[in-house]
């Protein structure tokens, strides 16, 4: 899926869970398939997963990004309004992995889809309900991290330019440049709100068609507003996202703002991922998609 990656597989996993965690000793452990772009997970049995870095890195930066994230983890579970993983600890490098690795609890469901619940009400407005919790979360005065999206719309122009360059040939590069160009131009938003920072459907449990658990709360953090919004271009219908936007109640610039964010997102997904994760380049097509569709009805 990278250049970079640090291999893994179910019987080094295994071993280095059961030596460093031996409450799971006599467990199942087997790897959840597509289950991560960043990240490989294994379940442990029916009580725990494991995450470990598929891309390499510094050890120690590695175990500093685990802390961190097992910080915002809690955060998140605390302002969650379904079940999120909590945090059971942090393994050690070991035998020929030589990253840290993070332990965290079960959350039963299915993994949503682009597509599965994208005309359901009740699933929209569980997406309103995810989001206006994490808002009401204390930002503790915490500025935006400065990475990755959720600050300036317009810092993202490089990044864009390489997904232009290498989506020729796979999508509309012309009538995309365009829409980024006019979303780059939105105006920041005047205050920040706790997000998830990446709602897209990997990261969201479903049962009996409504929502139930969010994974990979690691980001959680200070944002722009608008930053959550992208759930409604990744996973509901035009019908559903606007339902979504009253229950939120976004003004004209926030949504923009919204739909910028699952722009950016979007692009980055076709081209990197058509080869070697094509459930992630659909889901890019899909959101591509559905922004175009709202800029025709505009």
């Amino acid at each position: 899926m990278h250049d970079d990656e640090v291999p893994i597989d179910e019987a080094l996993a295994k071993s280095l869970i059961e030596t460093q965690f031996p409450r799971f000793r006599g467990l199942t452990v087997a790897a959840l398939a597509g289950a991560g772009t960043d990240n490989v997970i294994f379940r442990i049995g029916d009580e725990a997963a494991a995450r470990f870095r598929r891309r390499a890195m510094d050890p120690a930066e590695c175990s500093a990004l685990l802390l961190a994230e097992a910080e915002a983890m809690s955060e998140l579970a605390e302002n969650c309004s379904v079940p999120s993983p909590r945090p059971l600890g942090l393994g050690r490098p070991g035998l020929s992995y030589p990253l840290p690795f993070s332990v965290q609890t079960w959350i039963a469901g299915d993994v949503a889809t682009p597509d599965g619940l994208a005309a359901s009400d009740e699933f929209a407005r569980d997406i309103a309900r995810l989001i206006a919790g994490f808002r009401r979360a204390d930002t503790r005065g915490r500025p935006f991290g400065g990475k990755g999206r959720g600050g300036r719309l317009a810092d993202h122009d490089d990044w864009m330019a390489v997904c232009f360059e290498k989506s020729d040939g796979l999508l509309d590069v012309a009538r995309l440049r365009a829409l980024w160009d006019r979303f780059r131009l939105l105006p920041p938003p005047g205050t920040l709100v706790m997000n998830h920072k990446d709602l897209i459907p990997g990261n969201l449990l479903v049962e009996y068609g409504r929502l139930a658990g969010v994974l990979d709360g690691g980001g959680f953090g200070p944002a722009d507003p608008a930053l959550d919004l992208v759930a409604g271009w990744h996973m509901l219908d035009r019908e559903r996202r606007m339902l979504l936007r009253r229950h939120l109640g976004c003004d004209d610039a926030e949504w923009q703002r919204g739909a910028a964010w699952a722009f950016q997102q979007a692009m980055g997904l076709v081209w990197y991922y058509r080869r070697t994760a094509p459930a992630m380049a659909t889901l890019g097509e899909s959101t591509l998609g559905r922004l175009l569709e709202d800029l025709s009805s505009s």
